[in-house]
């Protein structure tokens, strides 16, 4: 099938291919890990995770290069505050990165590539920069790229610079330099600041030489596909264009994605507002991993996502019903002939779900189609026209969606839990929603000890016992739910 996706540095939808015809040579920007990562942050790793699922449903390898930035000049004042190197800082949010990744099922990149650890790699562009005059060397000792001696500069952005004067300023910093419209590639230590020892003199990277000399160590000078935030766009990737494609005399990346920002609640997200939210925020105020991950996928990439709790709400009863449906799929009563009308609307549903997300990724129409055939299929259920052979198929579409999707298997209590211990671990219990401090000492174990002691009353017609049972898990979030075949029951 013929994937099409928005190309931003073309302004259209087009064809994304691999050069080679079987592998998607693909970079994506990471996270500084100076702090815990944003729910705006997980939109962009979470929409990527759609993309690389789905490329890989369609039977293409992926080469996936994600970069950590683990040196800038957050985190130098941060580890300078704190009294420690910044190779002691940030591991420790590197680690809560990958284990808020593993929370929201995102797969892990082939590559994952740390600044710190191509030092080599970035001198030796600028190096090649210098060689042909596109980078200079000030009397501070930091190094500059000229922008001057690369006419494309805006090409991504669709930003016009060519009546800009030397005055205003494109890309802030705190350095000295030939050219306002001029970005850092190397920046000298001031006094006591971390800093390598290098052929271009004592410093450390900018922000933008980092992500250049990554992706093409591990890609190539040119390769199919480059993600990111818009916030990204400019000034970040257009100055990785620049500088790289001035070293290579090739294009860089053919392919460019952006996810657009997220509003919560209807404003732009930011700590002043008081609507800044950590995946663990939300975690510790009983909200589910599957659910926020639902939430953050369900509009497609290039609209602007309404980030509300109602709308956390709704994935969660969404999710539920998708669990449910694909158990009941698996145990309910089949008969003997073919329902052919349930047949087709699972082929349509297969159909549709493949269709929409090869149509620029479109993850609305992609999970409308499969909320379409668990209506059709508990129809048939109820009816009791479930046939046998639409068991097998009904199950093969619900499998290519979680493939992408990933939210039928059910972590959220361990990914509940480890935010409890972590919300412990750090003396941040006063965070956790009362309900939630209520099941944290309440195991499965002890939850099914309970059920069956309320089974055992309500078989010798003790129905206050059972009643009581009942209303002391549902004081701490346990909804109970009678069944034909037995009980069954879930953390609110």
């Amino acid at each position: 099938m013929t994937i099409r996706l928005f190309n931003t540095l073309s302004g259209r939808v087009e064809e994304l291919s691999p050069a080679d015809g079987r592998t998607i040579r693909m970079y994506a920007c990471g996270p500084t890990v100076y702090d815990y990562g944003h729910i705006g942050n997980f939109r962009t790793f979470l929409q990527v995770d759609v993309l690389r699922r789905f490329l890989r449903l369609e039977g293409l390898e992926t080469r996936h290069v994600m970069n950590i930035t683990d040196v800038d000049d957050k985190i130098i004042r941060n580890a300078a505050g704190a009294g420690v190197p910044i190779g002691e800082y940030t591991p420790r949010y590197e680690q809560a990165f990958f284990e808020d990744l593993d929370a929201l099922e995102v797969e892990k990149p082939e590559i994952v590539a740390r600044a710190t650890e191509h030092i080599p790699s970035m001198v030796a562009l600028i190096e090649r920069l210098a060689a042909q005059d596109s980078a200079y060397r000030t009397e501070d000792g930091s190094w500059y790229f000229r922008i001057a001696s690369f006419p494309a500069y805006g090409k991504l952005s669709k930003k016009d610079f060519s009546g800009i004067a030397d005055g205003a300023r494109v890309d802030v910093d705190e350095y000295d330099k030939d050219s306002a419209r001029d970005f850092a590639l190397w920046k000298s230590p001031k006094d006591g600041e971390y800093h390598w020892q290098t052929e271009l003199g004592p410093g450390r990277p900018g922000w933008h030489i980092e992500c250049s000399a990554m992706a093409t160590e591990y890609l190539g000078d040119d390769f199919d596909l480059h993600a990111g935030g818009e916030d990204l766009m400019f000034p970040h990737h257009e100055n990785e264009i620049a500088q790289s494609e001035s070293a290579s005399h090739t294009t860089f990346a053919r392919h460019w994605f952006h996810v657009r920002f997220l509003l919560v609640e209807g404003r732009k997200m930011s700590k002043s507002e008081g609507n800044f939210y950590t995946l663990r925020d939300l975690l510790l105020k009983g909200y589910k991993a599957s659910a926020i991950r639902m939430l953050l996928i369900s509009v497609p990439y290039r609209q602007q996502l309404n980030f509300t709790f109602e709308g956390l709400a709704a994935e969660t009863g969404a999710i539920d019903r998708l669990r449910t449906f694909h158990q009941r799929v698996r145990t309910a009563p089949t008969v003997s002939a073919l329902n052919a009308e349930l047949a087709s609307e699972t082929a349509r549903a297969g159909e549709v779900f493949c269709e929409a997300l090869a149509n620029d990724l479109n993850t609305a129409e992609a999970r409308a189609a499969v909320f379409d055939l668990v209506r059709a299929g508990n129809a048939a259920m109820d009816a009791g026209t479930l046939g046998a052979e639409n068991v097998p198929q009904i199950l093969e579409v619900l499998s290519r969606f979680d493939r992408v999707f990933a939210v039928l298997e059910d972590h959220d209590v361990e990914w509940t839990r480890f935010a409890l211990d972590w919300a412990e671990r750090e003396g941040r219990l006063d965070q956790v929603a009362p309900e939630l401090l209520a099941q944290r000492d309440l195991s499965d174990e002890k939850i099914q000890a309970l059920l069956d002691k309320r089974t055992q009353a309500k078989r010798t017609r003790n129905f206050a016992l059972a009643d009581q049972i009942r209303n002391e898990l549902a004081e701490k979030g346990i909804v109970i739910e009678d069944w034909k075949d037995g009980v069954r029951w879930k953390r609110k």
